[in-house]
């Protein structure tokens, strides 16, 4: 009696292994992301090093192609909202400039967002090669951004 009961028992999960093997194999190949993110420990690395002593507080960018940083968080409407127009602008963008996500909830970002005095999310800036950074905050359109682009990061208007 027992016997059949476990061969009963089994043969009912066989059709769920099947279901889920099927499923694991149908998932979709990653796509490639062209916004990159980033802590703390990158951004000095990428960006600027706001701990080096020797900078007295000047910005000066190290980037070879200019930049926005996208200050955000998981859990903020606002950011969630921004955040496929900025893949979409990184994509549209490539070669041309970077586009950086920070979570400021984050431990290596905590300091960051401290040292830029980050108190509304989402904050962006934006860092040409040459000149000082600019800052918006809250979220925009997508042509509001482009119009950012090209004025101050790529100097086409």
């Amino acid at each position: 009696m027992m016997k059949k009961i476990f061969f009963a028992f089994g043969f009912l999960l066989l059709p769920i292994f099947a279901a889920c093997a099927q499923n694991k194999e149908a998932s979709p190949a990653p796509q490639k992301t062209y916004v990159k993110h980033i802590d703390g420990n990158d951004f000095k690395e990428l960006i600027w090093d706001f701990s080096d002593p020797n900078n007295n507080g000047t910005i000066v960018y190290k980037g070879d192609l200019p930049c926005i940083v996208d200050f955000y968080t998981t859990w903020c409407g606002p950011c969630k909202r921004i955040a496929p127009i900025m893949e979409e602008l990184a994509k549209e963008y490539e070669g041309k400039i970077y586009i950086y996500k920070v979570n400021t909830e984050e431990p290596n970002s905590q300091v960051l967002s401290h040292v830029f005095g980050i108190r509304s999310i989402p904050t962006l800036f934006y860092f040409p090669k040459n000149g000082y950074p600019q800052v918006s905050q809250g979220a925009m359109e997508k042509e509001q951004y482009k119009q950012i682009i090209e004025t101050i990061l790529l100097n086409n208007k």
